[in-house]
């Protein structure tokens, strides 16, 4: 059967798409792109060029860089002409993430050009963390009238279709699209080259995948493998950049005398990544707060049982029994740990489970259609 070409032109926006320190959003956006260039739709991504960005490694002819004027609030310098310019030449703009400067040049000018634009925030609307005084701010003087005024809001998780609603968003402009995965990337897992990097042996272990910032719970993780450390055999090993947390993580397990069993190995990509996945017992994702958790879809593909927090807005992998739900405590991730590792259950089982579930409901390529479908409903309208 012939697969239907999409007429199609869309412009991504996202202030970063640095695959080392950009985070879901920066996935997210790279392969919804991907997806839609293979459906015969035109995609191109408008970024900021900031420090060691490398684009997510895609051709020059894709993406469009604007200069960086800060790095830590990632201000971009406009370059109106060549902003502009895009959007005339988009049928629809997607943006991607919500407390961002970049979104808010684009919303202006669409608005003034009338172009339809889409919002995504990936779970960036609620106000939590640093900077809760200027996210107000924002959200007061555009951060509101930029998601109200979108043709449509993507909410890739059941709670975010509330947060629009709580802002003031029809609920016939809410459609819920949720993340993806592409298999192909999980295809060639080097286990073997990812243990060795750490110098894991054959050692078993838990897996951490993500920032090391506060609203992950690094330190929710590390404190139950304290507790549980004299009950299992496993080291933990965390995969992904510093968001402010490493040194602080580093110290406790000293402390505690399990410097031996805590690895941090960075940021690692294409088959480490996957053989990161592969080789371990358990994916923990111990967020504070998440939309729909990228990381739990990458252990699912890849056959691995996942715990996680009801913070975490994937309840559907907890029903597909290939996932284990508990608080966004301490305690909680202990006794999750405990039950998985400690109680034996069946891992195995759950990591087949899993795997099914992906391959059947998350492709990236399912996410693609709906959005292509809601797109031309907009742009026929």
């Amino acid at each position: 059967m012939q697969k239907k070409v999409w007429a199609m032109k869309v412009l991504h926006v996202n202030m970063s798409m640095n695959t080392r320190t950009g985070g879901g959003t920066v996935e997210r956006i790279l392969q919804l792109h991907k997806a839609l260039l293979a459906m015969g739709a035109e995609s191109h991504i408008l970024t900021i060029n900031s420090l060691g960005s490398n684009h997510a490694n895609l051709p020059a002819n894709e993406v469009t860089t604007l200069p960086c004027l800060n790095e830590r609030w990632l201000i971009p310098y406009p370059k109106i002409a060549i902003v502009r310019s895009l959007i005339e030449w988009a049928d629809v703009i997607h943006l991607s993430n919500h407390w961002t400067l970049i979104n808010t040049v684009v919303y202006l000018l669409a608005r003034k050009l009338e172009k339809p634009y889409f919002v995504c925030p990936a779970g960036a609307l609620t106000i939590y963390g640093r900077s809760k005084i200027l996210k107000r701010a924002y959200q007061y003087l555009v951060g509101k009238r930029l998601i109200k005024n979108a043709a449509a809001a993507i909410a890739i998780s059941p709670d975010e279709i509330e947060q629009f609603s709580a802002l003031g968003v029809s609920k016939g402009k809410i459609i819920h699209i949720p993340n993806g995965v592409n298999e192909e990337d999980f295809a060639h897992p080097d286990v073997k080259g990812f243990r060795e990097v750490l110098g894991l042996v054959d050692l078993p272990y838990i897996l951490f995948l993500g920032r090391l910032n506060a609203i992950k719970g690094p330190d929710l993780l590390l404190k139950a493998f304290i507790a549980l450390s004299d009950a299992i055999p496993h080291v933990l090993v965390f995969v992904g950049p510093d968001g402010g947390m490493l040194e602080e993580l580093e110290v406790l397990a000293d402390d505690n005398g399990l410097k031996e069993r805590v690895f941090f190995a960075g940021f690692a990509g294409g088959d480490l990544k996957a053989g990161a996945y592969s080789g371990a017992d358990v994916l923990v994702v111990p967020s504070r707060h998440e939309a729909m958790s990228i990381v739990a879809l990458e252990a699912a593909i890849s056959g691995v049982p996942v715990l996680m927090t009801d913070q975490c807005g994937f309840q559907e992998l907890v029903h597909a029994g290939a996932a284990l739900e508990v608080s966004a405590t301490e305690e909680g991730v202990i006794d999750g740990l405990r039950n998985m590792l400690v109680a034996q259950c069946q891992l195995e089982i759950m990591g087949q489970k899993g795997k099914k579930f992906a391959q059947e409901r998350f492709t990236w390529e399912i996410a693609a259609e709906k959005y292509l479908s809601i797109f031309t409903k907009v742009r026929g309208s």
